[in-house]
């Protein structure tokens, strides 16, 4: 019976709590035992909590629809009342900081009847899109545990992908969903902007393009725990507007006859797409071809505007980066000094500062008109876009690493690999990241598909048709628990 867990999705585990098949403590103790017999070598998990967990199935679990299933907190934009919290951060590590109380999100993940029994390696501040931290070491994809996650959910996405958890907590500011399902070959949405609270610390953070979900393995995963979790708690900004229905209902719908832009290359400025990543993309448009979907080789005008999305998200992240380490060093007692984190932290840190707050405020008013020009191609008749997730398969673990020399190399390495995702996060799209194809050496490669603002439902309806056309739950990694 353990063996057989290790493939089911939480929906088909809630399902087995439900009917009585198995018990939410044999759940447990089967997740940690997987845990326990292949983290050695992913290092996915970086906090075991697993008297917590069975402390909180003893005590009862609320009556949600992931009654029992167990689950993992990515180490990173929320927090858990009482457990560690680094954010990938050395300095968080040796000053053992402990929140005294538990973000919104985990609260949510808790009343779904979920099972928190650890919590998952990330980078810094989540600022790079390999999970290669100093304070823990590198994540290992469970395809080739010589390349690497993905980041920055990168250990949730080893621990999906190679059988620990069937789903995990993972958030996304610049790709950091979607990048990681792209190289761990899972399913990975990125909800649309405002869809699930960040409260009660942020109402929203690097200025509305971080966004949390999670990682699984099938499209009905993703789309019941967004039913769990979407939704504004007291205080929000703002929020997106509520579905017709729940998404959990979009799994097996008709799509009807979409009209699909399908962009196989780079936008212009960026570096080309390697081969296999293009070809993905031209076989998934005959894909969905036979469905009886019109595909034409089109995108949006304003992705080619490829400097100013760029520049812009730089900004951003520059800026609330130095924020960051305004804050920890409130939380641990003094200012964070520069051997306090990496190279890259620091000298984005540093370029934060140097900017001011009108400077901040025109690159804001800058990237909120590149968003309206984006928008017009789904409003003139375009349903939605398939690009490549990143442009090629996973790199290997340290090719993306910065040079002692030059902290900003392994920036410029990442921005290289990923010109499809962080202009969804500018404009607050939701995107979904699909296991379609696998590289001549076994890699998998991802394709994303990304819908209009708040269209989360109709990239449930399609990804769950094109996940029954070209299934991929029988595929399984090199480390499988």
């Amino acid at each position: 019976m353990r063996d057989e867990l290790a493939s089911l999705d939480a929906t088909a585990s809630a399902e087995m709590v439900g009917q009585g098949e198995v018990s939410p403590t044999e759940l447990l103790e089967a997740a940690i035992e997987r845990i326990e017999k292949v983290n050695g070598a992913l290092n996915a998990v970086i906090t075991p909590l697993y008297e917590k967990a069975r402390a909180a199935v003893a005590a009862g679990l609320p009556d949600g629809p992931f009654r029992g299933v167990p689950f993992l907190l990515k180490d990173l934009d929320t927090l858990s009342e009482g457990d560690p919290f680094h954010g990938g951060m050395k300095l968080l590590e040796q000053a053992g900081y402990i929140p005294g109380h538990s973000s919104y999100l985990v609260e949510k993940f808790r009343a779904a009847g979920l099972v928190a029994l650890g919590k998952t390696n990330t980078p810094e501040l989540g600022l790079d899109i390999t999970t290669e931290p100093e304070a823990y070491g590198p994540s290992c994809n469970p395809w080739n545990p010589e390349h690497s996650t993905g980041g920055s959910s990168g250990g949730s996405a080893a621990a999906v992908a190679s059988g620990m958890v069937p789903f995990a907590h993972a958030s996304d500011g610049g790709g950091s969903i979607r990048i990681p399902a792209s190289e761990c070959g899972l399913v990975g949405l990125k909800p649309s902007r405002g869809r699930i609270s960040l409260g009660p610390e942020y109402g929203e953070y690097w200025h509305g393009l971080v966004v949390s979900h999670v990682v699984s393995r099938s499209v009905r995963d993703s789309a019941g725990v967004l039913d769990a979790i979407a939704g504004a708690m007291p205080g929000d900004p703002y929020t997106a507007p509520p579905p017709a229905r729940p998404y959990a209902q979009e799994i097996g719908a008709d799509p009807g006859r979409l009209r699909i832009g399908l962009m196989p290359e780079a936008p212009k400025g960026a570096p080309s797409v390697h081969a296999e990543c293009a070809a993905a993309i031209e076989r998934t448009g005959r894909l969905l071809e036979s469905l009886g979907h019109r595909v034409d080789v089109a995108h949006p005008d304003a992705l080619d505007e490829h400097g100013v999305v760029l520049g812009g998200f730089s900004t951003l992240v520059c800026c609330w980066t130095a924020k960051a380490l305004d804050h920890w060093g409130e939380v641990v007692g003094r200012p964070v000094a520069e051997d306090d984190v990496e190279a890259p932290t620091w000298q984005l840190a540093q370029v934060g500062r140097s900017i001011s707050g009108m400077q901040y405020l025109g690159v804001v008013e800058e990237l909120h008109a590149w968003g309206r020009r984006m928008a017009r191609w789904w409003e003139e008749g375009f349903d939605l876009l398939v690009t490549p997730t990143i442009a090629a398969p996973p790199p290997r673990i340290g090719e993306l690493a910065a040079a002692p020399d030059d902290p900003a190399i392994g920036t410029s390495k990442a921005f290289a690999l990923i010109p499809f995702t962080a202009q969804f996060n500018v404009t607050g799209q939701p995107a979904v990241s699909l296991p379609l194809a696998w590289s001549s050496a076994g890699l998998p490669i991802g394709v994303q598909l990304v819908a209009a603002y708040a269209g989360e439902d109709l990239l449930i309806r399609l990804a769950s048709q094109l996940e029954r056309a070209q299934p991929w739950s029988d595929r399984r990694p090199r480390v499988f628990a």
